[in-house]
C-alpha cells in the first residue's frame, strides 16, 4: 500500500481515478490483487466444472431405470469420488479464505509498517479501514454465492444417493445454501481480528486456521444438530416401523412408554428376561427422531444467521479496536 505514494505509482493512482475503481478502493485492490484475482480464477474453474459434471449426472439420472439400490451402486461407481472431491473443496474454502486473505489482511501492513505512512497521507483511518474490509468481503460474498448456488444446482437432482442421501453431517449442509457465504465471512472476519491482534502475518495465518479447525469441531458437535427440530416416528417394540420419510436423517433411536418417556434403545437388550424388563419399565415403543428433508433450507438460514451476527460482532470489534488503538 504504501508504494502508491511514490512517484511511479502516483502517475498510475491519477489514471485509476478515471476508472471503475478509485481512491483508496483502487488501492486496497492493488495491494491484494493477487489473492483476490485468485479467489476469482478458482471460482470460476469451480464453477465451470460444476457445470460440466452436472451434464454427466442429468445423462446418468435419465439414462438409468433400475431400483434404488442398483442406482445407488452404479451412482458411487460412476460420481462417488467427484462429488467427495468437491464437497471436500468447498468445505476447505473458509479455512483458505481466512488463513490466506482474512489474516494477512491487516497483518501484513502492521508487520510492514505501511499502515502508518498511509494514515500520515491525506487517507484517514476510518476510509482507509473501511475500504480494507468492504473490497474483500464483499468479492468474498460473492464468490461463495456463486460457488453455492451452481453446486445446489449440480447437487439437488442426485441428493438422495450423493454419500448416502445423508445432507446435514456429510457436507451438503455446509456447502449449499447460505451457509458456505456465512461461514467464510465469519471465519474470514475472525482472521482479520487475529491479524489486527497478533500483527504479524505467518503467527496469524496459523492462529486463524487453529481458530477454524476448533470451531468446526464445535459447530459439528454442539451446534449443527440443534438448528431444527426433530420429528418423531413412534411404533410399537416388537414391531417393524415404516422407516423415516425418503430423504430424510435418521439422528437418534429410542425406546419409549406409552406416555412418551424415553430410554436408551438398548435398554433391557442385555437383561436375561428382556420383555420381563421392559413390562417393568412400561416399555411399549421405538422411537426414531430424525430431521426431514425439508427442514433443511430453515437450518440453514437459521445457521447462517448466526455465523452473520457473529461476522458483524468480529468486524464491529476490529473497527472499535483500530480507532482506539495506535496502529
Amino acid at each position: 500500500m504504501s508504494t502508491a505514494t511514490t512517484t511511479p505509482e502516483a502517475g498510475t493512482a491519477a489514471g485509476a481515478a478515471s476508472g471503475p475503481l478509485r481512491g483508496t478502493v483502487w488501492l486496497v485492490w492493488r495491494r491484494h490483487r493477487a489473492a483476490l484475482l485468485t479467489g476469482i480464477l478458482v471460482t470460476l474453474a469451480a464453477c465451470a466444472l460444476f457445470s460440466y459434471q452436472r451434464i454427466g449426472l442429468m445423462d446418468f439420472l435419465g439414462a438409468k431405470t433400475g431400483g434404488a439400490d442398483s442406482l445407488g451402486d452404479d451412482f458411487r461407481i460412476r460420481f462417488g469420488g467427484t462429488f467427495e472431491s468437491d464437497i471436500q473443496f468447498l468445505q476447505a474454502v473458509p479455512l483458505i479464505v481466512a488463513a490466506f486473505l482474512g489474516a494477512p489482511l491487516i497483518s501484513s501492513e502492521l508487520e510492514r509498517g505501511t499502515l502508518q505512512l498511509v494514515t500520515t497521507q491525506s487517507v484517514s483511518r476510518g476510509r482507509w479501514l473501511a475500504s480494507t474490509l468492504a473490497v474483500p468481503l464483499v468479492l468474498v460474498a460473492a464468490c461463495t454465492t456463486l460457488l453455492s448456488l451452481v453446486f445446489q444446482w449440480l447437487w439437488s437432482p442426485g441428493h438422495e444417493l450423493i454419500v448416502g442421501g445423508d445432507w446435514l453431517s456429510s457436507g451438503p449442509f455446509d456447502v449449499t445454501g447460505p451457509m458456505l457465504v456465512a461461514k467464510t465471512l465469519f471465519f474470514t472476519a475472525c482472521g482479520i481480528a487475529l491479524g489486527k491482534l497478533i500483527k504479524r502475518m505467518i503467527p496469524a495465518m496459523v492462529a486463524t486456521a487453529f481458530t477454524v479447525v476448533v470451531v468446526n469441531v464445535i459447530w459439528e458437535d454442539k451446534v449443527r444438530p440443534k438448528l431444527g427440530t426433530l420429528h418423531a416416528l413412534t411404533y410399537p417394540v416388537n414391531g417393524d416401523g415404516p422407516g423415516v420419510p425418503r430423504g430424510a436423517i435418521s439422528m437418534d433411536d429410542w425406546v419409549a412408554t406409552a406416555d412418551g418417556r424415553l430410554f436408551g434403545f438398548s435398554t433391557c437388550v442385555g437383561d436375561a428376561k428382556p420383555d420381563a424388563c421392559r413390562a417393568a419399565k412400561g416399555i411399549v415403543n421405538h422411537v426414531t427422531q430424525y430431521y426431514d428433508f425439508n427442514q433443511m433450507p430453515g437450518m440453514q438460514w437459521l445457521g447462517a444467521g448466526i455465523l452473520l451476527a457473529l461476522t458483524v460482532l468480529v468486524l464491529a470489534f476490529v473497527v472499535w479496536r483500530a480507532s482506539r488503538r495506535p496502529l
